[in-house]
């Protein structure tokens, strides 16, 4: 049994990116904690409503996290899409403290490459909380996030996995726990539709040689053999 952390931008992607190993981790006893930056609503200029948008989004976090059964979700409500005007020192100390807090082994974060700004200051932000000497994290995994990672540019670091989980027993846990982010889900064929995660998560296991998979990029690892 272990302690692991997914430290995210906002409610969903600890689903779309690492959902099914984080099922994986809760279904073999580890104690499974999510870590949620912004608040995921607020900068969405056709939301009349986003404060009580970002409210309904919490219940949703909250009832994903039942179907991953994930021990507890963490929640920094920092503006949308809007980390870029906080200072990385504040960004990395609020993160540390949970990191202090929950003492994970294993964190997975973002893909620091991605378009989105919100994903990319998660993941320096989790790096500086997570270096050694300062924190017990003992592996450091990037994961990439769909309609984010894909929609990178040229000129932009690549996602590039190294190591892959094994999620055909729990892929149909993280289609559910999607589900319960109905706000976000959309049709296919944009990426953050059931079908497109499930396509993912196929294409992911003919890489490893599994139905379905997740994968990772090592962003720092201690080796115990």
């Amino acid at each position: 049994m272990s302690t692991v952390l997914a430290v995210v931008a906002h409610p969903d992607d600890e689903v779309i990116g690492p959902g099914g190993t984080l099922a994986k981790h809760a279904k073999a006893g580890d104690e499974v904690h999510v870590l949620i930056l912004a608040d995921g609503k607020t900068s969405r200029a056709d939301d009349p409503a986003p404060e009580a948008s970002a409210a309904a989004s919490a219940q949703e976090a909250a009832d994903s996290a039942a179907v991953l059964g994930t021990a507890a979700v963490h929640r920094l409500d920092l503006a949308d899409n809007q980390l870029d005007t906080y200072p990385l020192l504040t960004l990395a100390q609020q993160v540390s403290a949970v990191v202090e807090r929950v003492a994970p082994h294993t964190v997975y974060t973002h893909h620091g490459g991605d378009l989105n700004v919100d994903h990319e200051l998660t993941a320096r932000a989790c790096m500086i909380a997570c270096r050694p000497h300062v924190s017990p994290v003992r592996w450091l995994l990037g994961f990439s996030t769909l309609s984010a990672t894909d929609a990178g540019y040229a000129g932009r670091d690549p996602f590039v996995p190294a190591v892959y989980s094994d999620i055909t027993d729990s892929l149909d846990r993280k289609l559910d726990a999607m589900r319960a982010y109905a706000s976000e889900l959309r049709d296919f064929p944009h990426p953050r539709s059931l079908k497109a995660i499930t396509a993912q998560a196929e294409l992911f296991g003919a890489h490893a040689g599994t139905a379905a998979a997740e994968a990772f990029s090592v962003l720092r690892g201690t080796w115990q053999p």
